[in-house]
């Protein structure tokens, strides 16, 4: 591993050791541009009551801050642990460049964190799921995409 890389991901382990020290959960994760740390993160779910509150998460928020920007192109992400399906989309979402993790998502899970779970959740059929879910209003629901579509000024994303 790459020694610049290996003091950003410790510097992630830091996060989480200090954000369980803190009261929060056993993540951290900081993002990366140009060698420059641009956005920090610990886990919060519990602190704030926000289950969305992820390291991950808070630390892409940060970076967009840092940046003005929600296109962190250009950016990667060092995480403590391996991220949720959630943190995942949101790496995604920001089009991240990279991804480097330290703990599996089967060390997450040993430590009662079973992103799995969710993972098996995600492959299954809108009507297998266990949160009830149905389409309605579905010809209403066209009218934002169509605004959207006329819209000259819109911001891709």
């Amino acid at each position: 591993m790459d020694v610049k890389r290996e003091v950003y991901l410790r510097e992630a382990i830091a996060l989480a050791q200090q954000s369980v020290a803190a009261g929060g959960g056993p993540f951290g994760a900081v993002v990366v541009r140009d060698g420059q740390v641009i956005g920090r993160g610990q886990n919060r779910v519990t602190l704030d009551n926000d289950p969305t509150a992820h390291a991950e998460v808070v630390a892409i928020r940060a970076a967009c801050q840092q940046l003005g920007s929600f296109d962190l192109r250009g950016c990667e992400l060092y995480a403590s642990c391996e991220p949720c399906p959630m943190c995942l989309s949101a790496l995604l979402w920001a089009r991240i460049d990279g991804l480097w993790y330290g703990a599996s998502a089967a060390d997450a899970a040993a430590a009662g964190f079973d992103d799995l779970a969710i993972y098996q959740e995600l492959r299954l059929a809108v009507g297998e799921r266990r949160l009830p879910s149905q389409q309605l209003l579905w010809e209403e629901a066209q009218a934002p995409f169509v605004l959207w579509c006329q819209k000259g000024d819109r911001v891709e994303y």
